[in-house]
């Protein structure tokens, strides 16, 4: 399919409704699941394999991300993410059948394998069926999902373990998926080059190797002690192996123009610091909310959900904007934003109400759509119809990437700082989220505790704050051209 044969597409409406189902289905997995996750371990037990159930899907979704980005401008997009959604499906419904928390992470581990083709294929798809000039309106819409799926995520999985079995909210994927592939494989012309290339195993073996090391390091490092040093170790000495195979392969796993091109490049640097800021607001502010200000978890997860708000609307009227202005625009615009609402978070205090962080991170959304939405029309307007599949796989890898350095390096800043400023606590941030423990402190040990877990929290706004700065620079290095 090339760009000239847009207009030969007669159904684009409902392949982009089966795009839309697609992602909401793998949008929603993530919240729904958090939410039934306390009946889960009630009846399976494992609360120690708690982590993994989240972060093996995470894992083996970055790791298959771009491999299936490679298949897919090899094999063709409508037969890979039939594929990886087949796959995802097929892990949702074992995990239903878990019968224990050993099975159920790896029936996540399947589902994750399979939920690396769902997000970038969709992105792909929508980018081959709309000329550069509607791609950024229409990318705003497959944006909307997330914020719709941060809000019916929570609510429909709490309704489902009160009502009824755990495992429908696995199941309820099903029918979902299943109608999004009838669509696609009705509507969708599929259309590809014929390729004589086949996909480079030794770099996508090298790859898993290199990924697959550092995410766990990064992701489990308070559980695994020392062993975080040989897990970086093997990581590294991967990814020189990795670069080494890349350089001398006469069909690269990442295509040499990726690394060429200053936009492509941009695209994926932004994606890597958008990820990573993310972190910041959502693995923390729930912290500040609850721990600091004592709010309740309803509170919390609200002031979160203004993110997921913020977000999309950003995404569609980011759309409109790079027609009047530039690309170069419309990401500086977001960059500000992004960095407005970060500076916005060091202003609280322990008197501040929920709604005042929520309106920092509707602010911080609003920068993060209307920046990864421009990186995003950017790269795809620019690659080859021929390598589009990997580099918005690329994209996808580097916001996932970011998002487990982010958790890392605030991780660490935020333990540094309340190892420094309260060494005689042990987990402090859990006696004051904690109501009985907290109800058990002196008046004068609470306002201390808070106090500093409220400095500590700042120093991870912080580097928030640092990481937005970079995304201001890393968009000048776009083009200030309109969609064409």
């Amino acid at each position: 399919m090339s760009e000239s044969v847009h207009h030969q597409i007669t159904h684009r409406h409902w392949i982009l409704v089966a795009a839309m189902l697609a992602m909401f289905m793998a949008a929603i997995e993530v919240t729904i699941v958090a939410t039934a996750m306390p009946t889960i371990i009630a009846e399976l037990g494992g609360f120690s394999q708690f982590g993994w159930v989240f972060s093996i899907y995470l894992l083996t979704q970055a790791v298959s991300v771009p491999i299936y980005g490679r298949l897919a401008d090899l094999w063709g997009r409508k037969r890979v993410f039939f594929i990886g959604t087949s796959l995802f499906l097929i892990g949702s419904v074992l995990c239903g059948f878990a019968s224990q928390m050993g099975w159920l992470i790896l029936f996540r581990a399947m589902q994750g394998l399979g939920a690396g083709a769902i997000m970038p294929l969709t992105s792909t798809i929508i980018a081959d069926v709309y000329p550069p000039r509607e791609r950024a309106s229409i990318q705003g819409w497959l944006s909307s999902v997330w914020g719709v799926a941060a809000i019916i995520g929570p609510l429909t999985g709490a309704w489902i373990v009160q009502h009824f079995s755990w495992a429908l909210i696995f199941w309820v994927n099903v029918p979902i998926g299943i109608i999004s592939m009838l669509m696609l494989a009705r509507w969708f012309p599929e259309s590809r080059r014929e390729q004589t290339q086949r996909l480079n195993l030794t770099g996508s073996g090298w790859l898993m190797l290199t990924v697959s090391a550092l995410l766990t390091a990064l992701l489990q490092a308070e559980t695994l002690g020392y062993w975080v040093v040989a897990l970086f170790a093997v990581a590294l000495l991967a990814g020189y192996a990795l670069m080494r195979h890349e350089v001398r392969a006469d069909e690269p796993l990442f295509p040499m123009a990726i690394w060429r091109s200053r936009t492509l490049v941009a695209g994926n640097a932004g994606n890597l610091v958008i990820g990573a800021a993310m972190m910041g607001i959502s693995a923390f502010l729930p912290t500040w909310i609850q721990g600091v200000n004592g709010g309740t978890p309803l509170q919390a997860g609200s002031a979160l959900a203004m993110m997921s708000i913020g977000w999309p609307l950003a995404s569609m009227l980011s759309g409109r904007l790079m027609q009047r202005t530039s690309y170069r625009f419309t990401a500086q615009l977001g960059s500000v934003l992004l960095i407005l609402g970060t500076a916005m978070l060091l202003t609280l205090h322990s008197n501040s109400t929920a709604w005042q962080a929520g309106i920092s991170a509707f602010v911080i959304g609003t920068g993060m759509g209307m920046t990864s939405t421009t990186f995003l029309i950017a790269v795809q307007n620019t690659a080859e119809f021929h390598i589009r599949g990997i580099c918005t796989a690329s994209i996808m890898f580097s916001r996932m990437l970011g998002s487990a350095l982010g958790t890392a390096v605030m991780g660490a800043v935020l333990n540094y700082n309340l190892m420094t400023r309260l060494p005689g606590h042990r987990d402090p941030v859990q006696q004051i989220m904690s109501q009985p423990q907290r109800d058990a402190l002196s008046h004068g040990s609470l306002q201390q505790m808070v106090s500093e877990i409220a400095l500590s929290l700042h120093w991870v706004f912080a580097v928030s704050l640092a990481i937005a700065v970079a995304s201001l620079l890393i968009a000048r290095l776009i083009p200030a051209i309109r969609p064409h």
